[in-house]
C-alpha cells in the first residue's frame, strides 16, 4: 500500500490553544482575538465517574455561574471527546471557555480532576 502525503499552501488553522485545567475559571479570551475553531478535543480521562460540561462563549471575558454560554459540550467520565467543525466555528469577539460539573447556566462546581481542552483556530 502507497501513502500519499499532500503539502496544504494554507493550513486550517495556525493556533493551538491548551488548556491544562479547565474549570470554573473562565479562560478568557484565549487567543486576543476573533478567529474560527476547527477543531476541538476535551480530555475528561482523569474523572472517571464524572460528567463534565466544557462551555464557549464569543465573548472577551465571562463571570461563570451567570452568563449563558453559547455552545456547551457533555464529556463523559474517563473518556475524551474530538469534535471537528469542517467550515469552523466563527468567533466575531473572542474565544472564552470554562468548565464545570452541571450544564446549567448557575453551574460553578469544577470538575474534580483536571480537565485538558486543545482547539485549533485562526
Amino acid at each position: 500500500m502507497a501513502v500519499t502525503v499532500t503539502n496544504q499552501a494554507t493550513p486550517i488553522g495556525n493556533k493551538l490553544v491548551q488548556d491544562n485545567d479547565a474549570d470554573n475559571t473562565g479562560a478568557n479570551n484565549t487567543t486576543g482575538a476573533a478567529g474560527t475553531i476547527y477543531y476541538l478535543e476535551i480530555d475528561n480521562t482523569l474523572n472517571a465517574g464524572q460528567i463534565v460540561y466544557f462551555k464557549m462563549m464569543d465573548a472577551a471575558s465571562v463571570t461563570v455561574g451567570t452568563d449563558d454560554p453559547h455552545y456547551i459540550f457533555r464529556i463523559v467520565g474517563g473518556a475524551r471527546r474530538s469534535i471537528i467543525f469542517p467550515l469552523g466555528l466563527a468567533f466575531s469577539t473572542g474565544f472564552t471557555h470554562w468548565c464545570v460539573t452541571s450544564q446549567v447556566t448557575s453551574s460553578t462546581t469544577s470538575p474534580t480532576a483536571n480537565v485538558t481542552v486543545r482547539y485549533v483556530t485562526t
